[in-house]
């Protein structure tokens, strides 16, 4: 239904599109079903994500291969998640990894990592919210305390995606507890597991099975200085921020993955299942589903898209990123439940994947930022962007 031209993508990138939309219809979607009512995680999947170079499509020359623009790894992500969105999952924070350590990184930072995570032997994953701050980030308690040549943590983390399978950790905390205001005493140390360091259990989810979610806990877990990220301390609230433009689109187009992959089943279902002598679809009801899932879905899309293209700019994309995460994730929750009403009483089977897509929808809305945080970002960069002038 998506056609990789239709981006503007290159030759080069709409093969990359293609080639992952291959791998999702060949290997993904005939065991997805199996895997994810298993709570499996897909091992096998994951191996074939690296071959294929997935996990360094944000990694550039001379530390990778295969580096893609923001639209064309938009475009992947959504083909991933139109399979499973727990394989885009697999990567979203991988990249966000990826993409501050090539802005912020120092030179033996980069060189240690990138080429390792380019081809998948090192996955990363990003440490930020915590049992009891949730989306309000400067409210963390985690600290790292400079002693000698190492830093000193203590604090926990919560809702940690690939946290047992990722050998890095970039982690959010406090390196000066007193600064005012709080953000200016935040950094983000690029940390691997050790002594000190707890992976304390797996947290239970309605839907984004297969992939782990985790507790971390920190108890006087030492990391050398060199493990900071940037230059000096205090600049890890900015750089988080400019990564989580990324990651909110990577949201976005998990969220685009799974509202398309319900209006595919629907469309097709409408069309096979009869009603009254005629096929489903041309009740106006059930048609009328159809044609609103598929404009909010292109409306979804094109929106991600504009953020994608804002972000490979370079021009500061929170407002775009989410815009794009907000109306993305609320359409892929409205055409999941659209696509249930479609399907009936099969649409409430675990042998239909419709009610996979209703139990994954929701992660996007509550992910990477709430949508009621996303609403104040977004409320906030309009007003910074166009002050009223006296």
């Amino acid at each position: 239904m998506l056609d990789a031209k239709e981006l503007e993508l290159d030759a080069e990138e709409t093969a990359i599109v293609e080639l992952v939309r291959d791998f999702v219809d060949r290997e993904v979607r005939p065991v997805v079903q199996e895997l994810d009512h298993g709570n499996v995680y897909p091992e096998k999947l994951i191996d074939q994500m690296k071959e294929l170079g997935i996990f360094g499509l944000a990694v550039p020359e001379p530390w990778g291969e295969v580096s893609v623009s923001a639209p064309c790894y938009a475009a992947v992500t959504e083909e991933l998640a139109r399979g499973w969105m727990s394989l885009a999952g697999a990567m979203g924070g991988h990249t966000v990894v990826a993409k501050l350590l090539v802005a912020y990184g120092s030179a033996e930072q980069k060189d240690r990592y990138l080429p390792r995570m380019a081809t998948g032997e090192i996955r990363a994953t990003m440490a930020l919210t915590e049992p009891g701050g949730g989306s309000d980030l400067q409210a963390m308690r985690t600290t790292a305390r400079r002693d000698g040549d190492d830093y000193v943590v203590n604090g926990s983390k919560t809702w940690i995606t690939n946290a047992r399978r990722s050998q890095l950790v970039a982690l959010l905390c406090r390196t000066d507890p007193e600064a005012q205001p709080a953000h200016r005493g935040i950094s983000i140390l690029l940390v691997e597991k050790g002594p000190g360091f707890e992976i304390s259990r797996d947290l239970p989810k309605l839907g984004y099975k297969g992939v782990e979610s985790c507790e971390l806990s920190f108890e006087d877990f030492r990391t050398p200085v060199g493990n900071l990220l940037g230059e000096r301390e205090g600049q890890g609230f900015a750089q988080m921020m400019r990564g989580l433009e990324i990651g909110r689109i990577q949201v976005a187009c998990r969220a685009l993955g799974v509202g398309r992959a319900a209006l595919e089943d629907s469309l097709a279902y409408a069309q096979e299942r009869e009603s009254f002598g005629k096929p489903i679809w041309q009740h106006q009801s059930v048609g009328n589903y159809l044609a609103d899932m598929a404009t909010s879905l292109t409306a979804a899309r094109q929106l991600v898209m504009y953020a994608a293209r804002r972000y490979e700019s370079g021009q500061r994309a929170d407002l775009e990123a989410g815009m794009a995460k907000l109306f993305a994730s609320e359409t892929a929750m409205k055409i999941a439940l659209d696509a249930v009403r479609i399907h009936g009483g099969y649409g409430y089977s675990t042998e239909f994947d419709v009610e996979r897509y209703f139990r994954d929808a929701p992660l996007m809305i509550v992910g990477e930022g709430t949508n009621e945080i996303q609403r104040n970002v977004i409320a906030r960069q309009l007003v910074k962007r166009h002050p009223v002038r006296s």
